[in-house]
């Protein structure tokens, strides 16, 4: 008799201590920093991860070289190709600039427990104004705007989403249509996913 009624205070106790957490962090209880997840650190080497690029680029030169993205950042990352950089083959009609940005946790406010990097990434995704691309791999959204007067000169983003791992993919090119500048960017930010797995 006396050990059920020391196990059964017991286990009043501890649903009362589950409850009195739970109350205590719904009206208000402060989320401490050591709560919050940090953003994860990317690979020093992601950009050269990514490989030859040439294929995505237009053919505006007779240089066979590989082209190489050349990486800057440290939390974002920067990867860029074109003709302004020192280290890339000369393709004086495209520009090619890859953001990866790991998002770290956020507090959500008093009373609720802290977003997770998932959570960030998927918001910021969310609430680009981009168009959503059905049936991608990973969630995706694109804009396109015409660079000039030529209808062979366009400015493409791509958006894509996974995980806490957000990928921007701006991409100007000449000559080249449309659709055919999206599938490069979304390429390539498919693949700078994969490489951050």
């Amino acid at each position: 008799m006396a050990s059920r009624l020391v196990r059964g205070t017991a286990i009043g106790c501890g649903v009362a201590a589950i409850a009195g957490a739970g109350i205590g962090f719904a009206v208000g209880e402060p989320v401490q920093p050591e709560d919050i997840l940090p953003a994860r650190s990317m690979p020093a080497d992601l950009c050269a991860r990514l490989g030859d690029v040439s294929s995505l680029l237009p053919k505006a030169s007779s240089s066979t070289a590989p082209v190489t993205l050349v990486q800057g950042g440290s939390t974002s990352i920067t990867c860029e190709a074109g003709s302004s950089r020192a280290k890339v083959a000369a393709y004086t009609a495209a520009t090619l600039k890859v953001t990866i940005t790991p998002s770290p946790g956020q507090d959500a406010g008093a009373g609720n427990p802290p977003l997770t990097p998932d959570q960030v990434a998927k918001k910021t995704f969310t609430r680009s104004p981009m168009k959503a691309v059905p049936n991608s791999t990973y969630p995706t959204k694109t804009s396109r705007s015409t660079n000039g007067a030529a209808t062979e000169s366009w400015i493409v983003r791509a958006l894509v989403q996974r995980a806490d791992i957000v990928v921007q993919v701006d991409y100007t090119a000449n000559p080249i249509d449309a659709d055919t500048a999206e599938k490069v960017a979304i390429a390539l930010a498919d693949r700078a996913i994969w490489e951050t797995k």
